[in-house]
């Protein structure tokens, strides 16, 4: 963060960029520009990415356009005190990380489970809803990881905060942003 003006971050941050490395050089991108130019990820996993874009997008719809796992990704390389993560304000106990791996794992092995093996991004719209109304209910046999329920509540709440957090995501819902008044997400 050192390297991006204090002028240049302040403005992205009101335009819901945050701070990536792209080329061994921090750049501020929105999640959405971040996806867009296929930043690579620092800590999530392909399979992660694949699972949580999944996740995400059956939870909020638009979450995987709009950057859910750079998103989380991105945040789960900042200083824990520094994450917009809905875990943080939840209270998970850092590193934020061990309950993403945790959460996206249980959600992998309960798919499997329930789905012929299938992962959760192979399932069909419909069996991905169904799987998700269970997962929120806590619902699903043999479910190993944190709580379903609580799962699907941090998760919706990080699609929802990527895809409606922003400047963009108030003028999708037709509110003014008005950040005098109510800002957007801080970031």
């Amino acid at each position: 963060m050192e390297n991006i003006e204090r002028r240049a971050f302040i403005k992205g941050a009101v335009m819901g960029a945050l701070a990536f490395t792209v080329g061994g050089v921090e750049v501020l991108l929105t999640p959405r520009e971040a996806r867009s130019q296929g930043v690579p990820f620092r800590i999530l996993t392909a399979g992660e990415v694949e699972a949580l874009e999944a996740l995400g997008e059956t939870l909020v719809p638009g979450a995987r356009r709009a950057g859910i796992s750079h998103f989380v990704d991105q945040q789960l390389s900042i200083p824990a005190e520094e994450a917009l993560l809905e875990a943080r304000i939840l209270n998970v106990r850092p590193p934020f990380m061990n309950f993403y791996r945790a959460a996206l794992g249980a959600v992998e092995r309960a798919s499997q489970a329930r789905g012929n093996g299938r992962r959760f991004a192979q399932l069909n719209e419909s069996e991905r809803r169904e799987f998700v109304d269970a997962m929120r209910q806590n619902k699903i046999d043999g479910w190993q990881g944190p709580a379903g329920g609580f799962v699907y509540v941090v998760l919706r709440n990080d699609a929802v905060d990527v895809v409606y957090g922003t400047m963009d995501g108030y003028a999708a819902l037709g509110i003014p942003y008005m950040p005098h008044i109510a800002p957007a997400k801080r970031w």
